[in-house]
């Protein structure tokens, strides 16, 4: 792609380092996403402390504009269920 004009040149960049940063987001979101899942699985006490930390990764992910607000809804609404799901598993053992 030909970038004839120091503006286009400018945005094209821009973009290239807006997705990096989103992309890094994105990754760690999902990391923290897992160990809390993990964390709820296992029965870790710090299973509570775990979603929060991925629950404001989630937020501060929609509050820029790495994610839509109404996925990071749904995101967070999931890993609640999800959690819940295994802490009440966890309890039926």
């Amino acid at each position: 792609m030909a970038l004839r004009h120091k503006s286009a040149q400018k945005r094209h960049r821009q973009s290239l380092k807006r997705r990096a940063i989103n992309r890094s987001r994105k990754s760690t979101l999902k990391t923290f996403v897992k160990k809390a899942v993990e964390a709820a699985n296992t029965g870790a006490e710090n299973a509570a402390e775990m979603q929060r930390k991925a629950e404001s990764l989630i937020d501060k992910a929609a509050k820029g504009s790495t994610l839509h607000r109404n996925t990071a809804a749904r995101k967070k609404s999931r890993l609640a269920k999800r959690i819940n799901r295994e802490a009440a598993a966890q309890a039926a053992k």
